[in-house]
């Protein structure tokens, strides 16, 4: 393999990175010509990389333009794409916020998004200032709605703390979740669901959802049928982890406080499980609110930890993780979104800390 070029890239018209271009296992020189991948020799080509090259990372569970108070400032949404990118996140799936982020589409140095409009939540079911609340029978309406604000995905908030239950209960009626997810359809979207309960993301599996976000209360009955219909699954680990100061922070509500601790406690079986019975998993850290962004790779780390082969794990954040949210990986014509590394990030997955290069619409980055 070509020792790595040292020292920045320099403008050129035509790009050349040779390497190894992931999940193919063949050497082999890629060119970008006018922003886009060609595998056709291009002598005048200047080599800016070598190494092992994948399809830019994708963050499946994001929220740029949200913090823990709700919708924050262009400037804001800036600095958080631009975490995100610097470790090599080139696709988001902004999975709910409450800001207007489309200004970022013009921008050809931020990572591209793929939006779910608000979240659409309950009336005082979710947290402050994130998404639309209404009450059940404003759910389909409302889910067509925001069909439209979003990228071809709808967002719901399935369960929460019910405070006079004192414990996660569902948000909807499980007919009147089915009647808001066959609009969904209808309108052409996708429909991801946050579940947290056992309840919530059987109701949500049941009603047809596409993908299931976190779901820590996944049953092997609820399993199976994710894996029959092809349902996503986007864990988010790191989310998860926080489970634990969650509950100590809820001594008012002891039943829902030991309820997320069981659902920690099993979250990692739950996941091995889940992959085990072929259910689709791609790697999203809920970045936004309380969650940093930037933090993709400590989430393949994570679904690695948990059982995933470190293939799988790198996969459901890069070239699988592309194809389901529609995006091309590294073929003949695609964008040339790509990060390079110096060593092979499936014998060890720590690699992905210290990308070499990033390429984003055939400009490197870095």
């Amino acid at each position: 393999m070509p020792d790595r070029p040292d020292g920045p890239p320099t403008a050129a018209d035509v790009l050349r990175i040779s390497g190894v271009a992931l999940p193919s296992e063949d050497p082999r020189d890629i060119y970008v010509v006018d922003g886009r991948i060609t595998y056709e020799p291009v002598a005048s080509a200047e080599t800016v990389a070598a190494g092992w090259v994948l399809p830019g990372l994708v963050d499946a569970h994001c929220h740029v333009g949200l913090d823990t108070g709700g919708a924050v400032d262009e400037a804001e949404q800036e600095r958080q794409a631009l975490a995100d990118l610097a470790v090599g996140a080139l696709l988001i799936r902004d999975a709910g916020s409450p800001a207007d982020t489309r200004w970022i589409d013009d921008r050809d140095d931020l990572p591209r998004i793929v939006r779910a409009g608000r979240h659409v939540a309950r009336t005082r079911r979710y947290l402050r200032n994130y998404g639309v609340e209404i009450e059940p029978a404003q759910l389909a309406d409302e889910v067509a709605g925001q069909a439209v604000r979003g990228d071809g995905w709808v967002k719901i908030v399935g369960d929460w703390i019910d405070r006079e239950a004192g414990d996660l209960t569902p948000c909807w009626p499980a007919d009147v979740l089915g009647t808001a997810i066959e609009r969904a359809h209808a309108t052409g979207a996708r429909v991801t669901v946050h579940v947290f309960g056992e309840q919530a993301v059987a109701d949500a599996v049941a009603a047809g959802v596409d993908c299931v976000e976190h779901g820590t209360g996944i049953s092997a009955e609820v399993i199976t049928v994710m894996a029959e219909r092809g349902i996503g699954l986007v864990p988010t680990l790191v989310n998860i982890a926080n489970f634990p100061s969650i509950a100590d922070q809820a001594a008012r509500f002891p039943a829902y406080a030991e309820h997320l601790r069981r659902l920690h406690a099993t979250s990692c079986r739950r996941v091995a499980e889940a992959y085990e019975a072929g259910v689709p998993l791609y790697a999203g850290t809920d970045a936004g609110g309380s969650i940093a962004h930037g933090r993709i790779v400590d989430e393949v780390i994570a679904l690695h930890e948990a059982g995933l082969p470190a293939e799988v794990a790198l996969s459901a954040a890069s070239w699988r993780a592309r194809q389901w949210l529609g995006r091309a990986g590294l073929d003949e014509g695609a964008a040339a979104d790509l990060v390079v590394y110096a060593e092979d990030p499936r014998q060890n997955l720590k690699v992905l800390y210290e990308p070499q290069r990033i390429i984003l619409g055939g400009k490197v980055i870095r």
